[in-house]
């Protein structure tokens, strides 16, 4: 049995999915500005994707924008990702700058979730992930493939290794090239759910992929991405549409 995972108002790994909403700002303008339009979707959660600020070198201002975009946010759930420009990120950094950037987030203690890479160095991502936790804030972790989509067996594996690397959920999102590649992911998905310790997050991207977005509660996926504005990921559909799909696939 999967435990649920609580983030703020909201609980991953139970009932429907919930929807994420990304905020890919420049600027604490520009941060800030896309704050009224998500709230008025009302979404479960906001993803800062910090790799688009462009003060997320420096500690100090990635904190203060943090607050801010905290504060702003009122109840909803916060989850804070640096994807790096392997995983389809927007800035190239070398792995001590994307952990010093990680440690600023929850040394700022605006987050209430740290989207944490799988694919660095094993110590440095347990170090980082005990931080969190002790930090009383939640690990994603992650692995993004924008080229291809591995075998069922291989997407099973590295959730796995992600809840034995300690996550609290895990996260996995391929490419498709055919309509098999999303089976495959929706097979390992089924698969994950069933056997792993922990709420599982996986998507197949893409206008091909779209179909997993809305099929998680089916295939035990505990969070989709939508949009208010700007996409983060390709395929991603606007909240407005999403909410009402994902609760015309609702199991009863």
């Amino acid at each position: 049995m999967q435990p649920v995972i609580k983030l703020r108002n909201i609980e991953l790994g139970t009932g429907r999915p919930k929807i994420a909403v990304p905020i890919t700002g420049k600027t604490v303008e520009d941060i800030l500005s896309a704050v009224d339009p998500i709230k008025a979707a009302k979404p479960d959660l906001v993803e800062w994707r910090i790799d688009f600020f462009d003060g997320v070198t420096d500690a100090a201002k990635l904190q203060d924008a943090g607050q801010q975009l905290r504060n702003a946010l009122g109840d909803i759930a916060l989850l804070t990702t640096f994807r790096t420009k392997g995983e389809g990120g927007e800035l190239a950094l070398a792995d001590a700058d994307y952990f010093k950037v990680c440690q600023a987030v929850i040394a700022g203690k605006f987050t209430d979730a740290l989207d944490v890479e799988r694919y660095h160095e094993e110590k440095d991502v347990k170090q980082l992930v005990a931080q969190a936790q002790g930090a009383q804030v939640v690990v994603i972790m992650s692995n993004h493939d924008f080229d291809k989509t591995p075998s069922a067996a291989e997407i099973v594996k590295r959730l796995t290794s992600m809840v034995d690397y300690g996550a609290d959920v895990a996260k996995m999102a391929v490419m498709p090239q055919s309509a098999e590649d999303v089976l495959t992911l929706l097979t390992a998905t089924n698969i994950a759910h069933q056997t792993l310790s922990r709420p599982v997050i996986t998507m197949s991207m893409g206008d091909l992929g779209k179909v997993s977005r809305i099929a998680g509660e089916a295939f035990g996926s505990c969070l989709s991405f939508a949009t208010v504005g700007a996409a983060s990921a390709p395929g991603q559909i606007a909240l407005a549409h999403l909410r009402p799909e994902l609760e015309d696939l609702k199991l009863n």
